[in-house]
């Protein structure tokens, strides 16, 4: 944690006081990089992975910059994400009430007249962009008055493929705002399209000790194909707390479901052919306890912020290491520790070990009895970084 507090990085009393009554008292490190700069009005450039507290570090320049009796919208959160867009707009909730500001949302899967109703009433809307370019199209909300323009996970919402309708909004927004990005790489595209929309931004990141997750244990269970749902079974079983259960495909997700429940095991499926009321309905059963094991495809789990995941596990292997570092980032969130388990058949040993050697895992997937492939089969590793979580600030971009 960091030595500094909220109210010594900018932060009014009764913002702090609705921190306090969560039970949040210090800043992470990304928030003391950010929040100095954010709050004096410079765009910034944040590398930061999922799950290091990012969500506040723009949040609290958001209700503190924004002045009472502004036009609405004023400040726009996109988000790649309906899952996202409702955690990010809970995430506000409090801190926006205390300064007597509404907070509304904008994403697909549900009714548009009354979403749109509140969205151009809020003071802070939070939406994915296809959405928000459906209802700024048909001019149910107006985009002029927003000051302060946040793009979260923007490497996600270029991988889904939303630069389009991000590139037609940020065109219909005043160019006199403040811009910040929010990102886990801002390399290639996410980097071009940041240096475009920004103007002499500052730059933040929170360096990790290896490209995946410090706070997590890793391991790799080798398993017979016909053995993975037993093993996964007995598993589940003896671990307490939460799962998350990550498999390759939609109907994959249903049939392991089924299967699971055929070993005694209660879960909740999650995947994009599901109605935003089911997809709502199985993360309410999930957050509230009600099932402790959530079986979802990759695409459903972007974006989602669930607190307490104490294990994630790889039914079917990630394609790579960014899908490994994006699964796993589900646990050992906000400074808590986690699990990270990946099962591994014998015919998928080869593919699996050079993920593991890119994250620099070697020690973790050797501890179950599996060797490496080859080396001249592996790609670089990323040996000798294993540093304290550190941080740098204050580059211009």
């Amino acid at each position: 944690m960091s030595e500094q507090s909220f109210p010594s990085l900018g932060v009014s009393r009764p913002v702090a006081g609705a921190l306090a009554r969560r039970n949040i008292h210090d800043p992470f490190p990304i928030q003391s990089l950010v929040l100095s700069d954010a709050m004096a009005g410079h765009d910034v450039l944040a590398r930061s992975r999922t799950g290091s507290g990012k969500t506040l570090a723009f949040a609290l320049p958001i209700v503190e910059r924004i002045e009472k009796g502004a036009a609405t919208p004023s400040a726009l959160i996109l988000v790649p994400t309906r899952e996202l867009a409702v955690q990010v707009a809970e995430e506000f909730d409090d801190i926006a009430r205390v300064k007597g500001f509404r907070v509304g949302t904008a994403f697909g899967g549900v009714g548009i007249p009354e979403q749109a109703r509140r969205a151009a009433k809020a003071h802070i809307l939070v939406a994915t962009p296809g959405r928000l370019e459906d209802i700024a199209q048909r001019g149910m909300v107006k985009l002029d008055s927003v000051r302060i323009l946040i793009l979260d996970e923007a490497d996600r919402m270029l991988d889904m493929g939303f630069q389009p309708q991000v590139d037609r909004i940020v065109r219909r927004l005043p160019k006199d705002r403040q811009t910040m990005f929010f990102s886990a790489t801002l390399d290639g595209t996410v980097g071009r399209l940041a240096r475009a929309y920004t103007r002499d931004a500052r730059f933040h990141e929170v360096l990790s000790a290896r490209p995946t997750v410090d706070e997590a244990d890793h391991r790799f269970v080798p398993v017979s194909q016909d053995g993975k749902v037993a093993a996964l079974a007995t598993m589940l079983k003896s671990d307490d707390g939460r799962s998350l259960v990550f498999v390759r495909t939609k109907r994959g997700a249903d049939r392991l479901v089924r299967k699971l429940a055929g070993h005694g095991v209660t879960a909740a499926a999650m995947h994009g052919d599901m109605r935003q009321s089911a997809r709502q309905q199985a993360l309410k059963r999930f957050d509230t306890g009600k099932v402790s094991t959530l079986v979802a495809t990759d695409v459903a789990a972007r974006g989602l912020d669930l607190d307490g995941i104490t294990h994630v596990i790889n039914f079917d292997p990630p394609e790579d290491q960014n899908g490994y570092v994006h699964r796993v980032g589900r646990t050992a969130r906000a400074g808590r520790t986690g699990t990270g388990v990946t099962f591994v058949t014998p015919d998928q040993r080869g593919d699996v070990s050079r993920i593991a050697a890119q994250l620099d895992l070697h020690d973790e997937f050797r501890a179950e009895g599996m060797e490496i492939a080859p080396p001249r089969l592996v790609f670089a590793s990323r040996k000798g970084r294993r540093s304290q979580l550190a941080g740098r600030s204050g580059r211009r971009f």
